[in-house]
């Protein structure tokens, strides 16, 4: 296949190594040194003790690149505006685009279950109607990412899970078809696991449940999800944070997994912290503000919650990295 990954950074470039290895004419849509160091030397994964690289065409311009088989987008929320604007020279009649991002997706509402609890208004997450002028239902494809990468140097991205490296797909619409089917078997060839998942807006709850808990409570005390597990201060908040993430997500999936109360956690900041940390936009629309939408469209409580984002939304604004 002709794959492009948009926006390559430490994820996408993960990807675009892996799935140009395993065979397929893969392009990166990147930028900067990064870009830089892509054209002239290729691309580098190193995977624990492993190195391997892989030639790949990268590009800051989507029209360089031409019309693709299936577009990959590993943006952040908070960029998917640069998607909407580059996405159409890459777009053949039945061009598939799978989002992997975290949080609440803009195209949630989107083919939705007809057992599905209505959801609340969510056009904040596409304020300008752009990203859905620019991708019809038809071309969605839900992602889910499970994988910690690190650009280490231009050029050169390490794994820091290179036991775990998912990526989760399915319609919008949560149908069966033969183009996901066609996806998930290039990723497995590619070495990344990707399970069957009968309801694409479950898993991605399944992962929200830590993100809009935990990792918030991580930007908030500027610790690591371990280290907040850890801190017998926070032994009675946690429990209660995901309590109240779990009734949420329950609110549309009464039968979803609940998040363990005990046990180990990773020992690494979430993404949220380290895009405060390093001065980035922050994704505190589809992690915290979405998420508080759902709670009042089903009238539940979650004071803890409510408390937390109104305090990482202000955190955000006092440094400049949400506008919300």
């Amino acid at each position: 296949m002709r794959i492009c990954i948009f926006g390559a950074g430490a994820v996408g470039s993960h990807l675009a190594v892996r799935l140009a290895r395993a065979g397929h004419d893969v392009s990166c849509v990147m930028r900067g040194p990064h870009l830089e160091a892509v054209k002239a030397r290729g691309l580098t994964l190193r995977a624990g003790s492993t190195e391997f690289s892989a030639n790949v065409t990268a590009a800051d311009e989507p029209a360089k690149l031409g019309p693709q088989d299936l577009v990959i987008s590993t943006l952040k929320a908070t960029a998917l505006g640069s998607l909407a604007t580059g996405l159409k020279p890459l777009m053949r009649d039945d061009t598939a685009v799978v989002f992997a991002q975290n949080g609440i997706p803009w195209w949630y509402d989107m083919g939705l279950s007809p057992d599905h609890p209505r959801p609340p208004d969510l056009a904040f997450l596409d304020s300008n109607g752009a990203l859905r002028s620019a991708v019809s239902q038809g071309r969605i494809i839900g992602g889910v990412i499970f994988s910690s990468n690190e650009v280490v140097a231009p050029g050169i991205v390490a794994n820091l899970t290179p036991d775990r490296n998912v990526l989760q797909v399915g319609e919008c619409d949560d149908r069966t078809t033969e183009r996901i089917d066609r996806l998930r078997a290039a990723l497995e060839e590619a070495g990344l696991q990707s399970p069957p998942v009968p309801r694409i807006r479950e898993a991605i709850w399944s992962k929200l449940l830590t993100n809009m808990s935990m990792s918030v409570l991580c930007l908030l005390t500027g610790q690591t999800a371990r280290a907040v597990r850890e801190d017998p201060a926070l032994a009675d908040v946690v429990p209660r944070l995901l309590d109240e993430a779990d009734s949420i997500a329950r609110s549309c999936f009464p039968d979803i997994k609940r998040v363990p109360r005990n046990g180990p956690a990773p020992n690494h900041k979430p993404s949220l912290l380290q895009d405060y940390e390093l001065g980035r936009a922050m994704e505190i629309d589809v992690l915290v503000r979405a998420p508080a939408a759902f709670a009042r469209s089903a009238g539940l409580s979650t004071p803890m919650l409510d408390m937390m984002a109104a305090l990482a939304i202000r955190q955000a604004r006092d440094k400049g990295l949400y506008r919300g």
